[in-house]
């Protein structure tokens, strides 16, 4: 296909809109890149599926990346993966570094960016190949795997992440069991005086705003949506960037990328995982083990390079299974959705244009962040003063407009925004696990059709335990994701007792 037509004008300008929409969202406290996502979801319904997928690309990179403001200037992630940025860039900031700090971040950014574009370009199809050839019995051991390394990886202990995902896959599962999957076309788990009204179950595109948007804005509202300031700051001391730098980085820089993208690939596990890897194997290889966390470089190219890599990685299984690779890949699922396109083994080969798209959207998606952030680092640092009692109205109204919109006009979907939003709001007080609740929803029922549908076809349980080679890794996964999680949830409750 001619590359021409793939980038359209309308497919840059999506792009770079997505891009700079991503930054402000990363770069302020308390709005990540899902959410960012998530509130642009609706937009999409008007365009073409490459135009739609250049927009939330653009979101997702940018907001991956405008994290790091918050997180050299202020010491506040402005992403969860950000979390270890913090520990180097903050410190330089604090010495004068701080225009400095962010263009090594961005830089590195980039690398993890690119890097992880190779990957996908490589790997999504290969394993597409491997998928095509799984049965049903496969397939329901591989949703299975999904969510036991969810739960295992989970902040809490296993017992919490698996509640979480367990509740997901119920509410999935409210309405009517559709005839098109081998249902009877009856209600269940739905209480006889409330069929009216949720015989057709919860969509997709309002519980994930509702989760992740609403919830968080809700959030901020208790705490009075302070904007913290930056005065402390000095940018004015002009920016060195040394390229000797990265001449000692290479290998930090090519590490720190890899491990974001293989930990991006593993269903839930998310950026903040992904950075702590990385920042501690770079610990490990670094000559100045004394120095990280007081402000050297090291660190925070180590946490920036693999917080970017995660993006493309986290679209493998997404692409090539129709697993999510962390929340963000969990909402990126509603665009699909609503262009009628279903993500799995047979994508890449059924929708080459949109795989095309996807990685042409990727590549520059990191190509004009670099350019952004890179040359605009005074401008980047007053988005942390935007204040929230602006934002936050203009959120709203997008929200419910979309959710509304979401089914041409249902006023339930609205009610579904608004409930699910005070779910994510009240439900992580109570230790709800928003990653494993969100993708136990998605494959709750693909889980049960799979499930269904290999013992209609086989007739018993045992098959499930046969001796196929696939089915015997599966089952290894499956078991050594359950060893880890106990083990890691002894040393939790150990560290605990001790404190």
């Amino acid at each position: 296909m001619d590359f021409m037509q793939i980038v359209s004008p309308a497919f840059f300008i999506l792009l770079v809109t997505g891009v700079l929409g991503g930054i402000v969202f990363g770069a302020i406290p308390g709005m990540t890149a899902t959410m960012a996502v998530a509130v642009f979801l609706p937009v999409t319904y008007a365009f073409e599926i490459k135009e739609a997928l250049a927009l939330l690309i653009g979101l997702y990179v940018g907001g991956i990346s405008g994290g790091l403001v918050p997180a050299i200037l202020l010491n506040i992630p402005g992403t969860p993966s950000s979390i270890t940025t913090t520990f180097d860039g903050y410190p330089m900031a604090q010495r004068g570094e701080g225009a400095t700090a962010l263009r090594i971040g961005v830089t590195a950014s980039l690398f993890g960016g690119l890097v992880s574009f190779l990957i996908l370009a490589l790997f999504a199809p290969l394993l597409a190949d491997v998928a095509i050839q799984f049965s049903y019995v496969e397939k329901f051991l591989l949703i299975l795997f999904a969510l036991t390394v969810i739960a295992a990886l989970s902040k809490g202990s296993m017992l919490v992440g698996l509640t979480s995902g367990t509740l997901g896959i119920l509410i999935s599962l409210v309405g009517t069991y559709s005839i098109s999957v081998g249902g009877n076309g009856k209600l269940r788990l739905v209480p006889s005086i409330l069929a009216p009204i949720l015989k057709n179950g919860f969509s997709l595109l309002p519980v994930l705003i509702g989760l992740f948007a609403i919830a968080t804005m809700i959030r901020e509202v208790e705490t009075g949506m302070k904007n913290p300031s930056f005065d402390d700051v000095d940018l004015t001391k002009k920016a060195r960037f040394d390229w000797r730098l990265w001449k000692e980085q290479i290998g930090n820089l090519i590490r720190s990328s890899f491990i974001g993208t293989f930990v991006g690939m593993l269903p839930g596990v998310g950026g903040s995982a992904a950075s702590i890897l990385s920042y501690s194997q770079a610990k490990n290889y670094s000559k100045k083990k004394d120095a990280m966390g007081t402000g050297e470089p090291t660190g925070l190219i180590a946490s920036e390079a693999a917080n970017n890599g995660l993006t493309g990685g986290a679209l493998i299984p997404l692409l090539s299974l129709g697993i999510p690779g962390d929340s963000t890949t969990a909402v990126l699922i509603g665009a699909f959705t609503l262009q009628g396109v279903q993500v799995g083994p047979l994508f890449i080969g059924n929708h080459p244009e949109t795989w095309k798209g996807i990685l042409t959207a990727l590549f520059f998606a990191n190509l004009v962040m670099f350019v952004v952030m890179f040359f605009s680092i005074r401008g980047l640092a007053k988005i942390v003063r935007v204040p929230k009692y602006i934002l936050y109205p203009i959120i709203v109204v997008m929200c419910v407009i979309g959710a509304y919109a979401t089914n041409y006009g249902v006023m339930f979907d609205i009610w579904t925004l608004l409930v699910f939003g005070i779910i994510g709001y009240v439900g992580v007080k109570f230790g709800l696990e928003v990653p494993p609740f969100i993708i136990g929803f998605i494959l709750g029922k693909s889980a049960e059709t799979y499930f269904v549908k290999s013992l209609e076809s086989y007739g018993t349980f045992a098959i499930f335990f046969t001796k196929s080679p696939i089915v015997v890794v599966l089952w290894g996964l499956i078991l050594l994701s359950v060893v880890l999680s106990i083990r890691n949830s002894r040393r939790l409750r150990v560290k605990t007792k001790r404190r």
